[in-house]
This record gives C-alpha cells, sequence and structure tokens, in this order.
C-alpha cells in the first residue's frame, strides 16, 4: 500500500489558459519575470499545450487533476491559481485579496462549487474584500505551509501583509514564521515559495536569501524539528525555480512535480537526498516559466476529503 501525507494531496486543481502572457502589471516586484520573446499568438498557444501536457503527466502519475479552462484576455496569470485559494484538512478553503488588481479577476466561483460538490467542505473563509484595505496575501505563494507541524512559514513582501498572516494562522491554526528573503542582487523575493519546498520528509530551502543570520538559524532549526532532511539551495537554483515544487500523493507513492528546469539544476547528492522520499517529476513549462512563476504556483493542492464518487 503506497504511503500516504498530510502534506502531500493526491488532488489538485489547475488553470488551462488560452491567452497567457507574462503579467506586466506584475513584473516591478516579481524579478523572476523574463520576456518571453515570441508574438502573443506563440506565446499562449505554448503555455497552452505545457499545461496540457503537464496536467496529463500528473494524471499519469495517480494524480486528481481538476482542470479548469480560462478563455479570459484580462487574467494573463490565471495559470497560478494557488495564489488565490488554499483549501486544509477538516473541510477548510481560504480566499484571498491579490495585490495585483488584474490578478483579481482570477478567483472563480465555479472552481469553489466544484469543491463544495466534490469535497467536504465545511466553510470558506474569503479574505478578498481586505484588498479595500492595502492588505494583501497570495495564498501557497505568499506562504508555504507545513501541514504536519502546523507552521505558515511567509517572506515579508508587498504581497504578504504579516496582519492578515496573523489572522489567517490564527483562523487556520497555523504558527506564523516571517522572515526577509532577497534574491542575487539583494532585492525583495516577492513569494515565499519561489524559495522553499516542504515535502513529507524533506524540505528544500534557499537559506542564502535569508540575509538574517539569526533568523536564517530559527527558521533552519524550525525545519528540523520536523525531522526532515534539509536540501540547500543556492540563489542560481532559486532562480531556476528548483524551490517552486509541490510533493503530491501519487497512484505509487509521494512524487515531487517540478519544472525541468528545476530538475537539472539540482546536483547529484541534492536529487539523492529527495530521491530517498519521493519520485521525481518533471514537467516541462519554458513559456510559463517566463512569468516569474512555476510548478508549485500552477497547482493548488486539495487538502479536502472527497465525496465518495467524486462528481464529474
Amino acid at each position: 500500500m503506497p504511503r500516504s501525507s498530510l502534506q502531500a494531496p493526491a488532488s489538485v486543481v489547475m488553470i488551462r489558459p488560452h491567452h497567457f502572457t507574462p503579467n506586466a502589471a506584475t513584473a516591478q516586484d516579481n524579478h523572476f519575470q523574463t520576456s518571453a520573446g515570441s508574438d502573443p499568438t506563440t506565446i499562449a498557444r505554448m503555455a497552452h499545450a505545457e499545461v496540457t501536457r503537464a496536467a496529463a503527466a500528473l494524471t499519469g502519475a495517480g494524480i486528481r487533476v481538476h482542470l479548469f479552462e480560462d478563455q479570459s484576455t484580462v487574467t494573463p496569470d490565471s495559470v497560478f491559481p494557488n495564489n488565490w485559494f488554499s483549501t486544509h484538512s477538516g473541510g477548510h478553503v481560504a480566499v484571498y485579496p491579490m495585490y495585483s488588481q488584474n490578478r483579481r479577476a482570477e478567483r472563480r466561483q465555479d472552481v469553489l462549487d466544484m469543491l463544495k460538490r466534490s469535497y467536504r467542505v465545511q466553510d470558506i473563509i474569503d479574505y478578498s474584500g481586505l484588498e479595500q484595505d492595502d492588505l494583501f496575501l497570495e495564498g501557497t505563494g505568499a506562504m508555504v505551509i507545513d501541514h504536519l507541524e502546523r507552521v505558515a512559514y511567509a517572506a515579508r513582501s508587498k504581497r504578504t501583509s504579516e496582519i492578515l498572516l496573523e489572522r489567517f494562522c490564527t483562523h487556520f491554526n497555523y504558527e506564523p514564521i516571517v522572515f526577509d528573503a532577497v534574491d542575487a542582487q539583494g532585492k525583495p523575493i516577492y513569494h515565499t515559495n519561489v524559495l522553499m519546498c516542504i515535502g513529507t520528509d524533506f524540505a528544500m530551502i534557499g537559506l542564502d536569501a535569508i540575509p538574517d543570520a539569526p533568523r536564517r538559524r530559527e527558521v533552519a532549526e524550525r525545519l528540523r524539528r520536523g525531522e526532515r532532511d534539509i536540501v540547500e539551495l543556492t540563489h542560481a537554483q532559486i532562480a531556476d525555480f528548483a524551490g517552486n515544487a509541490i510533493e503530491l500523493q501519487g497512484r505509487d507513492g509521494l512524487v515531487l512535480a517540478l519544472s525541468s528546469r528545476a530538475l537539472r539544476s539540482l546536483d547529484a547528492a541534492q536529487r539523492a537526498v529527495l530521491e530517498r522520499h519521493v519520485a521525481l517529476l518533471p514537467l516541462d513549462i519554458p513559456t510559463i516559466e517566463h512569468a516569474g512563476g512555476s510548478v508549485r504556483c500552477m497547482i493548488a493542492g486539495l487538502h479536502l476529503s472527497a465525496r465518495s464518487p467524486i462528481p464529474a
């Protein structure tokens, strides 16, 4: 019987975009964005194909993928649904306020309706109205959640309000751990899930991205309290999205979904540590990575109990 884990969801939500493009409105503070270098029609076609292949690969590994279509021309980052909602054991769902105005239209009632229809949802806490107060918390981009140890790690940024983080942690029973994080050029890292990934028995983290040495040690010690192997990532590996991965429950056991670029950036010793705990599942998404996010951003994990059978 394959091992399962509260940390690793067996079902996910993904959004397949029909008009994908890197979002000019988020480029100012997302320094991982790059020019796609092609005409918009080609970029959109390539991104559509990348999501199609990624969803098929996850399905092939035994992960249930709820794939939604986005034909809007005003939601360039819709491929990253983990920023606007998250799910939690016990039937709890959170909906989040988004920093960029053109990302707020990504929130979809049909996704929430599917969750209520297919899974046991007790409540939905909607924080999105706090956008009017300039309070933002972009889901599991802003937070990297340890579901086993009940900790929410968060790097300070324009997209992460400490006030709202505290409120979320009170509502959902997590311990908040906040820190500053910067890239190799000393610029603030926009989302926490770019620099760290927490699995059941391992964690990947760019500790060098935390400039305050005492805080760096505290974060590392808190991660080790869960008796995990720690894989330290370099700034170059963070830039290649090695930290932007997610552990999932596959048919044959735990898998780590990450991009092909991220996997190439890891050295043999790092891969060996990970492969003690998970099967590596690389997804080829070079077009989407121009938008400054990678596999973790594309996947909203469902930490909910399914109704039996799951309705279509």
